[in-house]
């Protein structure tokens, strides 16, 4: 039976809970046995206990992330299945990059109900939480409804601020759920500011105005990377 490691000295075990190195307090007594063991330099044992922390943070923070996130369901690319997807492989693959966020493109998933488009929203998200992104996922109805909330306290700046320090809102079920003249213009209150987002639509006759609170139903003429590119599914 293995012993345990000796205890950290009290007054380092404390500089290191006072520092918030939660990650090398752990590991620190067993590296130290290995280090005398093995003979490491002190170089050595320092770069090994900082990439832990390192590890241990950066783990942290993705699950911070995917937790403010707010996705209903986790789904990943990997999960899509291609063949049943009309989305074309190298625009797929495009979006899968992620640079049209850093490039500040928006992104419009449109097509039928039941055709992957919430399937594809998440798991650009979840890639973009994975990435080191801030993102927040609402349904239309639900970021309606944190609008009006905003409204009727007088806060609907504040959280329109809020929303947009993030660096990608995803909303889907855009056309779903029809928005009245006040909801309209809240959503508006966010799409006409600089940030990035990535909506999925339910088709809708015509071409509107996305800075109107709805998104383009009809793709651009050249079926390129335009301030609202459009996958159809």
């Amino acid at each position: 039976m293995t012993a345990a490691p000796p205890q950290l000295a009290p007054d380092i075990a404390a500089g290191l809970r006072r520092l918030k190195l939660a990650a090398m307090r752990q590991l620190a007594p067993e590296l130290l046995i290995t280090a005398r063991t093995q003979r490491w330099a002190p170089e050595e044992l320092l770069r090994t206990l900082i990439d832990a922390e390192i590890t241990a943070r950066d783990a942290s923070n993705a699950r911070t992330r995917m937790k403010t996130a707010a996705f209903p369901v986790a789904k990943t690319l990997d999960e899509l299945d291609r063949s049943a997807c009309s989305i074309p492989g190298p625009t797929l693959d495009y979006l899968a990059t992620l640079e049209w966020i850093t490039a500040k493109e928006n992104l419009c998933l449109v097509g039928p109900a039941g055709t992957g488009k919430s399937h594809v929203l998440v798991a650009l998200g979840v890639a973009a939480v994975q990435a080191g992104h801030k993102v927040r996922y609402f349904t239309a109805a639900d970021l309606a409804e944190t609008l009006y909330r905003g409204l009727a306290d007088n806060s609907v700046g504040r959280v329109i601020d809020s929303l947009l320090r993030n660096d990608l809102l995803l909303v889907d079920e855009v056309g779903f759920a029809p928005l009245d003249d006040t909801g309209r213009s809240c959503c508006s209150g966010w799409y006409q500011r600089p940030t990035n987002a990535a909506l999925s639509a339910w088709p809708a006759t015509g071409h509107s105005n996305p800075g109107a609170g709805s998104c383009p139903s009809t793709p651009p003429p050249s079926a390129c990377w335009t301030s609202w590119p459009e996958a159809r599914i």
